[in-house]
């Protein structure tokens, strides 16, 4: 029980932490969003989720990309179920407010459709994988800021990767 109350206070304060620096730039907008890169499925790096989930995350490095204007980091993340079907999203992640968007979803017949009208949710919502927010912390953002270099995500991702290899 005081395991759970500390980790509920815990994810209490870092949203207000994010929710802080989001209010640090009041006039912030995201720049135009650039279709879905091409992604391949043999570059996958995996990262943790849940000991729980059904499902392997993982995103292909080559997609990874920092605007260094509005600062999210944009990338194609790959779900894998245990039979093999996989659900494919092009994403993006703003680590300084803790939020993260879905802009499209790839097809079973090799189409990308977009997301009608993607808004930012947070990282931290109640959603069975939370992937978003795991990526965060694979990775993906250094604490509430965003990464350094597609480079310094993709080490860190293959550290944990190999971690969570070990430990199982």
């Amino acid at each position: 029980m005081f395991k759970k109350f500390c980790l509920v206070v815990v994810l209490g304060l870092a949203c207000a932490a994010w929710a802080q620096r989001a209010a640090d730039d009041p006039d912030w907008k995201e720049s135009e969003v650039p279709p879905p890169p091409a992604f391949d499925v043999s570059r996958l790096v995996t990262f943790e989720t849940s000991p729980n989930s059904s499902l392997v995350f993982a995103v292909d490095p080559a997609t990874l990309h920092i605007n260094q204007v509005d600062g999210v980091l944009r990338y194609v993340m790959v779900a894998t179920s245990a039979t093999g079907v996989r659900n494919i999203s092009y994403e993006g992640i703003r680590c300084v407010t803790g939020e993260f968007k879905t802009y499209a979803r790839y097809s079973p017949s090799g189409q990308w459709n977009k997301v009608a009208n993607p808004q930012w949710r947070s990282v931290f919502d109640p959603m069975p994988s939370q992937h978003a927010l795991r990526f965060a912390k694979a990775g993906a953002c250094d604490n509430s800021a965003r990464a350094s270099s597609v480079e310094a995500i993709v080490q860190q991702l293959k550290i944990t990767s190999a971690q969570s290899q070990s430990l199982r």
